[in-house]
């Protein structure tokens, strides 16, 4: 039995988790295949099709759709992916900028104190991740596990993992923009 977007919202609208699952399903992998399309980055492409479930997901009660559900989601996906694309290019700017502008000797130094500093800034955020979510980031970004490794090796469902990286993405994003500039400079400064 297929569903109206109409009854899709409305669902969503009420919190059914089910039918959101069921949507979310139904998209997921055409939506990243459509994203990378435009970033040419699967992981990027996975990362904005994510936040804009979990946007969907987040406010729920006020979701309302004026298209069909397909179209709100495909502009949503191209949207962000396009303003994804324009920060690369703020960064690439910034980076020719620096490389241009700063003195060899003094950029090191400085980028080896700022490397240090942000790494203890982003090792506090992590420590201040919930135990599981933590231990889910740990394994993708240190250990370089899939999805389904984590899963297998952690004993839950590969959706778990990719719930609980959305989170810890999400978070560390809030609890590090502050130290966007530093983030940029200290990576340019390595190329």
């Amino acid at each position: 039995m297929e569903l109206s977007d109409k009854h899709i919202v409305d669902c969503i609208q009420h919190g059914d988790e089910q039918v959101f699952e069921l949507f979310f399903r139904n998209y997921y992998e055409r939506l990243c295949n459509y994203a990378n399309t435009i970033l040419n980055d699967m992981d990027e492409a996975e990362e904005m099709v994510q936040n804009a479930f979990l946007t969907i997901w987040e406010r729920r009660e006020s979701f309302e759709v004026h298209t069909s559900l397909k179209s709100y989601l495909y502009r949503a996906v191209y949207n962000s992916s396009l303003n994804s694309l324009k920060h690369k290019k703020v960064q690439q700017k910034h980076e020719q900028y620096y490389k241009q502008n700063t003195a060899p000797d003094y950029e090191s130094a400085t980028s080896e104190l700022m490397e240090n500093e942000l790494q203890q800034l982003a090792q506090k955020a992590i420590e201040q991740l919930p135990p599981q979510c933590k231990m889910v980031f740990t394994l993708s970004r240190v250990e370089q596990l899939t999805y389904a490794e984590i899963a297998e090796q952690m004993n839950i469902s590969a959706k778990t993992v990719e719930n609980h990286m959305v989170r810890a993405l999400r978070f560390l994003r809030e609890k590090l923009k502050d130290y966007l500039p530093l983030l940029i400079w200290v990576f340019i400064s390595k190329n």
